[in-house]
């Protein structure tokens, strides 16, 4: 059943970034994109609230899906910023980045400490970075120094940053009340963070963005839709395993979306992020297997 759950979370997720993507070539915001996805968040989870006991869950439930809510609008909002300027066969492989982050919060935060292989695994997932970019010879940069000047590239390790705290938080929020209830709420709390963001950063610009919207209601939808199955996926695998170990699961979906953004988006240098990406694999499967 897990591997079922793994599966259908990494297609949730791939195909989640492809429409993301797709609804910021047509122009639209991107924070104005994460408050449609939360909307349709929030439509698909009032209808559940009303299964859950609220007044049985405690302060400490309240604590962390609220921290682990605010974490994720903002991690949203740089992950859709990275899919508007970057490479969707970049933004794959860059997500491994979560098992280095994740593997370090969770030996700080909850006591989860990597064996030697799980390390050796992470040094390999940096390594892996390297093949994502060219050398410039006009400037003598090296390929890690050259992606991390990369305002995307930049806007993906923040949303990898926020996401792998907001985990930690998700996680505590899954053993003090359940995958099902973190689901709901964590849902119906993001949707007036977005807005508020909206209403600071947007402020005349969210109407253009709701007319211009219209014609992409279908996209908005599916986009929603995939980021509620892939959450609840998400939560249900973090109740059975490691944060750092199963988010390192979590990362062999990089290699679809390479495969993806050279279909879909045409993207180049195609041999080249594959090799990263199976590199990158490779440490998260070190991680795995330790």
């Amino acid at each position: 059943m897990e591997l079922l759950f793994i599966f259908g979370r990494i297609l949730s997720s791939s195909f989640s970034s492809v429409f993301q993507k797709q609804l910021s070539h047509h122009g639209l915001h991107p924070f104005y994109i994460v408050a449609a996805t939360y909307f349709i968040l929030s439509l698909l989870a009032a209808p559940l609230i009303g299964l859950i006991d609220a007044p049985l869950l405690g302060g400490a439930f309240w604590i962390n899906i609220f921290l682990a809510s605010l974490l994720d609008v903002a991690g949203w909002m740089f992950l859709v910023i990275s899919l508007s300027k970057t490479d969707l066969s970049v933004f794959g492989p860059l997500n491994a980045y979560k098992v280095v982050i994740s593997t370090v919060l969770g030996a700080f935060f909850l006591g989860e400490i990597p064996s030697t292989q799980g390390i050796v695994g992470v040094a390999v997932i940096m390594v892996g970075s390297f093949f994502l970019t060219q050398t410039s010879a006009a400037t003598d940069r090296s390929r890690a120094f050259g992606l991390l000047l990369e305002r995307g590239v930049q806007a993906r390790f923040l949303s990898i940053i926020l996401f792998s705290v907001g985990t930690v938080f998700l996680k505590n929020s899954v053993l003090y009340a359940g995958a099902f209830e973190t689901l709901i709420f964590w849902s119906l709390f993001g949707l007036p963070l977005i807005l508020l963001a909206n209403a600071w950063f947007l402020r005349d610009r969210f109407i253009q963005s709701v007319r211009a919207s219209y014609p992409h209601l279908h996209t908005i939808v599916m986009a929603g839709v995939l980021v509620f199955l892939m959450q609840y996926l998400t939560l249900v695998l973090l109740s059975r395993m490691l944060v750092a170990y199963a988010l390192a699961l979590f990362q062999l979906g990089m290699l679809l979306q390479v495969v993806l953004g050279h279909t879909l988006f045409k993207e180049g240098q195609f041999i080249r992020r594959l090799l990263a990406g199976l590199v990158m694999m490779a440490g998260s499967s070190l991680v795995l297997m330790a």
